[in-house]
């Protein structure tokens, strides 16, 4: 009989770092105004984002990758009121048409702000990566529940199944997180190196300053009554 193989839910690539250590140097006023549109296709200057309040901005590769929709399904875990707390706004950026907003949020359970950079302007400017980088150095990730084959097959699914038949943005994009503001001052940014790499969200809360600490394990609870 043949190995059963455990889902591949790790991290590709992740390099030891202390939470605190920013992994990239990035200046905000290169793209200050690029535009960003909301669910109704509304534009507005990027920087509006953290010009008057600080902010825990994520940009995802698509409103179609696996790992991003089991990321941000984890992010709509986060309560209002921790944030509004701390005076701390999150924001998920994608780069999709401004239609797929709305089911997006529909199917991800996301209650907070969300915009898209169709174009890639941000993307592009900031550096971000285009390719994956892969190699055996990594960390489990909290966040990403499917392995990789069922997880692709569910993204190829949700594509042929939406209305308009589109990969929501370019699929060799990664994505990243920033911690800015007020103004222009950058707290702390990381860019992706591959789909699974996303910043560990409670690292991004304690960075932000917010005091919650979430369990966003997959294993059953016990209540004991």
């Amino acid at each position: 009989m043949a190995e059963v193989q455990s889902p591949i839910t790790r991290q590709i690539t992740k390099e030891n770092r202390d939470i605190g250590a920013s992994s990239v140097d990035i200046h905000l006023e290169d793209v200050e105004d690029c535009l960003i549109y909301d669910r109704h296709g509304l534009s507005f200057p990027f920087k509006n984002l953290y010009q008057d309040r600080k902010s825990v901005i994520i940009f995802v590769r698509n409103f179609l990758c696996y790992s991003c929709k089991e990321y941000v399904e984890d992010l709509s875990k986060i309560p209002r009121e921790a944030l509004q707390d701390s005076g701390t706004s999150l924001v998920v950026i994608g780069q999709s048409a401004h239609h797929h907003i709305e089911p997006f949020c529909s199917l991800t359970g996301y209650p907070h702000e969300i915009f898209v950079d169709p174009e890639r302007c941000i993307y592009q400017k900031l550096g971000m990566k285009r390719e994956e980088k892969f190699s055996n150095s990594a960390h489990p990730s909290p966040h990403v529940k499917s392995g990789i084959f069922m997880g692709q097959m569910k993204s190829i699914w949700r594509a042929m199944t939406s209305p308009a038949f589109d990969f929501q943005g370019d699929l060799h994009q990664q994505g990243g997180a920033i911690i800015a503001g007020p103004g222009s001052q950058v707290h702390f940014s990381h860019f992706d190196m591959n789909r699974l790499d996303h910043m560990p969200i409670n690292w991004l809360l304690q960075l932000a300053g917010v005091q919650q600490t979430l369990d966003f394990s997959n294993k059953p609870k016990i209540i004991h009554v």
